[in-house]
């Protein structure tokens, strides 16, 4: 039985990501942004229109299904020949990006790998790219004094963490969405 959008929609990006996505993509120059965690297309789309000349947006994602409806959005919009899709698991098919480096990427996944796709992506990372993590504030429960003990919640704590702590980075939070955690690599 197929799953309703109505029944996910929690999963796409929030509205007012999507311009800052393509604002920073615009700002930065990019010609080449990563994405792990691809769902139904929309972040990928706003990248993409803030790419340079002859830039793309290659993205990660496990679901057939989801990026089936990505594919025939980013093909809508004109912007099919700027995004490639790798569909697996990240973790494997995140070795196989091209020997060339990184200005922006972008991870909305399953917030148990996030450590695992900063570790993959960071040192990818020309000087002064972004990396850019979703759900940084889960709701504010990654903060609260409720000790939401859930893997999420214990997962984004851990990630927030080990990216303060990457001395390879400038790190903040931006209380858009559900929180966007920004590190710009020194």
């Amino acid at each position: 039985q197929r799953v309703s959008l109505a029944d996910v929609a929690g999963m796409q990006i929030a509205p007012e990501q999507g311009p800052l996505l393509t604002m920073l993509a615009h700002m930065l120059g990019a010609r080449l942004i990563v994405e792990v965690g691809t769902f139904t297309g929309l972040s990928a789309l706003c990248l993409a229109e803030g790419l340079a000349d002859g830039g793309r947006v290659i993205c990660h994602d496990r679901s057939e299904e989801w990026t089936a409806v990505a594919r025939e959005g980013w093909q809508r919009a004109g912007m099919d020949d700027r995004i490639k899709l790798r569909l697996g698991l990240a973790a494997e098919t995140l070795g196989g990006l091209p020997d060339e480096a990184v200005d922006l990427a972008f991870i909305d996944a399953d917030k148990e790998g996030y450590i695992g796709y900063h570790e993959e992506l960071v040192p990818r990372l020309r000087t002064g790219g972004l990396v850019v993590i979703d759900n940084a504030l889960w709701s504010g429960r990654v903060v609260g004094e409720d000790d939401a003990d859930d893997a999420n919640t214990v997962a984004i704590r851990a990630y927030n963490d080990h990216a303060v702590a990457d001395d390879r980075l400038d790190v903040t939070i931006v209380n858009v969405g559900d929180g966007l955690l920004l590190g710009r690599k020194r």
